[in-house]
């Protein structure tokens, strides 16, 4: 199987799975699409929205943001962790927000990396969810999957993305990024992965790609399927015989 039969292949597994892919962060527009995306950073999603609620009830636009003491704002979220990086983030660009963009988020690649706190993963899922221009945010479960299904053998997500970009339809980008990250959470773990009752990683994932993370701990041995096992105890039996 090539790498476009594969990804062809895997696109249609995925909407087959996940037929519809909400966003996963709670937010109403683009300024709470982004303080929210801002704050999963090394946080669950679960976590930030049991969090935002509370923050976007204090302030919920850059206007009222910038007025809020970051030491208020860190103390809503610091459940979220890292709070007194992010805080300051948050304070920062909704100042910047204000004084550029007439308090609103700009629908442009520089603009937003140009924002402190803000990278191109962050930039990448605001332009997707926020303005519906396709994009390819990669994050750690994209990555790790990407590597399982032989479709980028890049060590960077900037790599990754290129990767993933070259091989899926432009109009496919954004619902993948989604149904890939459902995926692997339910699926597909970083650690104790099966990958033989894996609905995707157990055609897809090379042998050797398996061997090795068996060997780092991240994966179970891959066992031989039911039919597998009929077919060994048949030759075994009429070697015997």
């Amino acid at each position: 199987m090539t790498k476009a039969q594969r990804a062809a292949h895997l696109s249609r597994r995925l909407d087959e799975l996940y037929p519809e892919t909400p966003v996963p962060l709670d937010h109403k527009d683009p300024f709470t699409l982004l303080v929210a995306v801002l704050l999963s950073a090394q946080c669950t999603d679960v976590r930030v929205n049991q969090v935002t609620p509370a923050l976007f009830a204090l302030a919920d636009n850059p206007r009222d943001m910038m007025r809020v003491p970051v030491e208020r704002i860190r103390e809503i979220i610091r459940p979220c962790g890292l709070s007194p990086r992010k805080s300051a983030a948050i304070a920062e660009l909704s100042k910047l927000l204000v004084e550029r963009h007439g308090g609103e988020v700009p629908a442009d690649f520089a603009a937003l990396e140009a924002l402190p706190g803000v990278g191109h993963k962050t930039a990448s899922v605001v332009m997707a969810q926020a303005f519906g221009v396709p994009a390819f945010p990669v994050d750690t479960h994209i990555h790790r999957l990407a590597g399982r299904w032989q479709l980028s053998r890049a060590r960077t997500v900037q790599e990754v993305e290129r990767d993933l970009k070259a091989v899926f339809p432009r109009e496919r980008w954004t619902t993948l990024h989604l149904q890939i990250i459902y995926f692997g959470r339910q699926y597909c773990p970083a650690r104790q992965h099966d990958p033989a009752a894996c609905p995707i990683c157990s055609w897809a994932m090379s042998k050797a790609r398996a061997e090795a993370e068996v060997r780092q701990g991240l994966s179970k041995p891959v066992r031989n399927s039911p039919a597998q096992r009929t077919r060994a105890t048949a030759r075994r039996g009429a070697a015997r015989r």
